[in-house]
């Protein structure tokens, strides 16, 4: 990746460091230092506490903040999506349409949505390595490390009532104990129409400048009645004239700060570990992903029915081969693993003849013997363990595996099974979210002609499968022949005795069952062989780290809440173009009349009747310096005082390297300006209540 100089003019900041915004902190470990040296910014004691309860993670893998003191939560429009598609039926298609509860009673309760605030963390490093420690081996260690991590997992649930996590930080140096508060009556409030959510579609999708009212707001209830939280987050906007909601705002050159939820990042890989994600990880990602794209496409194109069912599959794939793609030729840029080789030079140098220094080259050994492990076992382990085989296969799975899993202790289960795991696993196992049978053949018939594929057809394992038929006529078969769909029905398979629940005659119990042997074998045999390798070996690797570097170092991504800071700033490209940091709602009128004729750039109507009344000046996008990565979708941007001043949506393509590599001068993180979104709700879809509800809830102002 090339570097170049930031040529942007930033008001009270002369320059930008580019490495000086890098960074997804944890909530009780800020750069404190980092940021008052960058920004003179030093933050009050109450300040990361309040953001941090503020701040709400989604099962659905995104995040959202609360915005008002009713339990409004915001985030985004394709976070939401998948509960948009589940509450649509043929005759209401809420991702068409867009959808606004004029009252509390119009609200939609969610089937399956979770969301989660973050309450405390405490460090447990010391109990979980010491229970590895007493290992006769690393598969045994990696074993006893699970276990102390279920057991402590259960037992702070018990004693608490929340949902407790053990989160593995720096792949394996330390572990912390992630308590939540979890709310599970969740309700859909507002969601725009797809066309504006996502103008521009495919074409667009991590690109800038943007256009896009990707918002969506749901209401958390508790007894029955809307959450007051004691935190949630004001607005950087107020009256103004014309523009209720366009004071204030984002500035260009302003210091601004995410909190939310980024899912994976992988910057403490050794050299050797990038290399295998460039020449073996990504590349069978994205063969994967473009197989499942053009599947999905030619099922969508034989009705209007299936494209509505298949919409969501659809543009989570097309979504993951854009940014698989461009993760893929940042690192196929031989600049990006010089780098590496020269950042683990650079700290053998530093540590050699210390015991860290022999720790770092021991991780490096172990990680290396892991992916050779790796290499043998994938093919299995991602078409078994890691099977996208539909909805119901994982609804059999789950049952056969909660009828086993519950025989054993706590603590030696599959981890997704254990106690404190278990609210979570009946919510999605009892969820009474529609399942529709023509898109499930799609998917197993697609996962069976895979196999087939990959093994030939003649192959026992993909024979004993088929049974005699072609991948979709079995699939049918199956699909057509399960009451899984039914929630009284999956109850019954979850009470069952393991010896009831083989003789029960449901074709899908029954395929699941088939898979499932094979599916725990590899699964073990990758916990030990190439999980447990890689927790011990980066655990060594951490060490070195923190020997050479000391602790200030922040850990790579877990999907748990981190703080990332930056600006508000353009850049410019490699043609010398620059690239500015804002766009306007009447921007979005000049964009769709460019690409006429192109339905990714099709306004809705609601926006082409609203026209008029907008005010074209208003800022609808912006971009800032602020280091994120999928899962960060739906965070609040909010500036010095807590207020929110945009919403994470996206990233730009040079973005997409950040699971390996951070570059300040041109990595953008893009946002929904809170003024244009506020704007567009009162304009073009009346929702004036709404609105006000954010501007009039009172929330305590934070002394930054």
């Amino acid at each position: 990746m090339l570097r170049t100089s930031l040529a942007v003019s930033l008001s009270a900041i002369s320059s930008i460091n580019a490495a000086a915004d890098e960074g997804m902190w944890l909530p009780n470990a800020l750069p404190l230092a980092q940021m008052k040296a960058a920004y003179g910014f030093e933050p009050s004691a109450g300040w990361a506490d309040h953001l941090q309860r503020s701040a709400v993670r989604f099962s659905t893998g995104g995040s959202g903040s609360l915005v008002s003191a009713q339990g409004l939560v915001m985030t985004n429009h394709h976070v939401g999506s998948d509960m948009l598609a589940k509450l649509s039926t043929p005759t209401r298609d809420l991702l068409e349409t867009g959808f606004l509860a004029r009252s509390r009673a119009d609200e939609l309760p969610c089937p399956d949505l979770e969301l989660d605030v973050l309450w405390s963390i405490e460090d447990v490093t010391a109990r979980i390595e010491k229970a590895g420690n007493e290992a006769t081996d690393l598969a045994k260690a990696g074993a006893a490390r699970r276990a102390a991590i279920a057991a402590i997992e259960d037992a702070a649930t018990k004693a608490t009532g929340l949902k407790c996590e053990v989160v593995t930080l720096y792949q394996g140096g330390r572990y912390h104990l992630y308590s939540y508060k979890t709310y599970r009556d969740v309700r859909l409030v507002f969601a725009p129409e797809t066309a504006i959510a996502f103008f521009g579609g495919d074409t667009d999708n991590f690109e800038f400048p943007r256009f896009a009212l990707d918002c969506c707001f749901f209401r958390i209830y508790e007894n029955g009645k809307p959450l007051a939280p004691d935190h949630f987050l004001r607005w950087d906007v107020a009256s103004s004239g014309n523009n209720p909601d366009g004071a204030n705002g984002a500035q260009e050159g302003e210091l601004v700060f995410t909190w939310g939820h980024p899912g994976s990042t992988n910057r403490l890989y050794t050299a050797e570990h990038v290399q295998h994600m460039r020449d073996v990880e990504e590349p069978m990602r994205l063969k994967r992903l473009w197989r499942s794209e053009v599947k999905l496409a030619t099922f969508m194109g034989r009705s209007a029915e299936n494209s509505r069912i298949a919409r969501e599959d659809f543009f989570g794939v097309q979504n993951g081969r854009k940014s698989t793609q461009g993760l893929l030729d940042a690192l196929q840029d031989p600049a990006l693993i010089r780098e590496k080789l020269a950042h683990d030079a650079e700290i053998a140098r530093k540590l050699k003849g210390t015991e860290a220094g022999e720790r770092f080259e021991r991780g490096r050994r172990k990680i290396v013997q892991s992916l050779d492990a790796w290499n043998k076992l994938a093919p299995n382990y991602f078409a078994f363990e890691r099977w996208r085989a539909g909805d119901l296969a994982g609804l059999a799975r789950t049952a056969i595996r909660i009828v086993s899993e519950s025989e054993k202790p706590s603590d030696q289960r599959l981890a997704e099974y254990s106690d404190g795991n278990r609210a979570s696993l009946e919510s999605f196992f009892y969820s009474p979210a529609p399942i529709q049978p023509d898109l499930e053949i799609e998917r197993l018939s697609s996962w069976l002609a895979s196999l087939a594929e990959e093994r030939g057809l003649d192959h026992p394992a993909v024979q004993k499968l088929l049974d005699g038929k072609s991948p979709r006529a079995r699939a049918s078969e199956i699909v057509r022949g399960t009451r899984l769909a039914e929630v009284d029905v999956r109850r019954t398979f979850a009470q069952m005795t393991k010896n009831d629940l083989t003789n029960a005659t449901d074709p899908m119990i029954q395929f699941a069952m088939l898979c499932d042997g094979e599916a725990r074998a590899v699964r073990t045999a990758w916990e030990n062989e190439v999980e447990s390798l890689q927790e011990s070996g980066y655990a060594d690797v951490a060490a070195a780290h923190f020997a050479a570097f000391g602790e200030s170092v922040y850990p790579d991504a877990t999907f748990t809440l981190r703080m990332s800071y930056g600006v508000v700033a353009g850049w410019t490209t490699d043609e010398g173009a620059k690239v500015p940091a804002f766009t306007t709602i009447g921007g979005t009128f000049t964009r769709a009349e460019a690409r006429a004729g192109d339905p990714a750039f099709a306004l809705p109507k609601s926006w082409l009747d609203a026209r008029a009344r907008l005010d074209a000046s208003v800022p609808f996008n912006f971009v800032s310096t602020n280091d994120i990565i999928g899962g960060n979708s739906g965070s609040p941007i909010v500036d010095r005082d807590g207020d929110i001043v945009g919403l994470i949506f996206d990233g730009n393509l040079d973005s997409l390297a950040g699971d390996v590599i951070y570059d300040g001068t041109r990595n953008r993180a893009t946002s929904v300006d809170a003024r244009g979104m506020l704007h567009a709700m009162r304009v073009v879809y009346g929702a004036n209540e709404l609105v006000d509800e954010m501007h009039n809830s009172t929330a305590k102002p934070i002394t930054p």
